[in-house]
């Protein structure tokens, strides 16, 4: 797997629009979640280890904050043809194992993750009422292998400050994740690899 940093995509940039099947068949876009406090937007899939070493926390993340008020929506842009373990049928298990309660949403031809820079898995995206980006970055400094505990710190301190009416701060640290299995030729411009994990 390549370890791949976040893109760091420019605060203030508004929410790329998406209309994108979720594991049921049903179309979900950005407009469905209009009114919301925040709408945080997680790339992820199945397979990847830096998404299963935090699966435990996103449930319990997304159980607590869609209680107050923020949208939380979860896409899938690899390659399912060549990682079938992320294809549609897969989320759909995924999603009951885990027990996500967002929708859980399949990029095939990847172009929202082009639209939002998506990087690696996970790469994660808080847009306040606005839909203006407070935070883009890792959800915490544990990563797999790590001796450091999974708590969500980073990601709920962003929320935490949307929900309450504060700035997010801006010194704000990159997800690491492996990279979106981007089909062949379809890889975009900003994608660097950071090396091997």
């Amino acid at each position: 797997m390549v370890r791949t940093a976040s893109t760091m995509l420019p605060l203030g940039t508004a929410a790329p629009n998406f209309s994108l099947p979720d594991t049921e068949g049903k179309t979900v876009s950005l407009q469905d979640f209009a009114g919301s406090k925040a709408l945080l937007v997680i790339f992820m899939c199945n397979h990847c280890p830096f998404v299963k070493h935090i699966a435990e926390e996103l449930t319990r993340l997304s159980d607590e904050y869609l209680e107050k008020g923020v949208a939380i929506v979860g896409i899938s842009s690899n390659d399912a043809e060549k990682y079938p373990d992320d294809s549609p049928a897969a989320m759909k298990q995924e999603k009951a194992q885990r027990g996500y309660r967002f929708p859980y949403l399949y990029d095939e031809d990847q172009e929202v993750a082009r639209a939002y820079h998506a990087a690696c898995t996970p790469d994660f995206f808080l847009f306040d009422g606005d839909d203006k980006l407070v935070y883009r970055g890792q959800l915490d400094s544990s990563r797999p292998q790590s001796d450091i505990p999974v708590t969500g710190e980073d990601l709920r301190a962003a929320l935490d400050a949307v929900l309450s009416g504060n700035s997010v701060p801006e010194d704000q640290a990159p997800s690491i994740g492996c990279n979106i299995k981007w089909k062949e030729g379809n890889e975009p411009q900003y994608f660097n690899p950071q090396g091997t994990a």
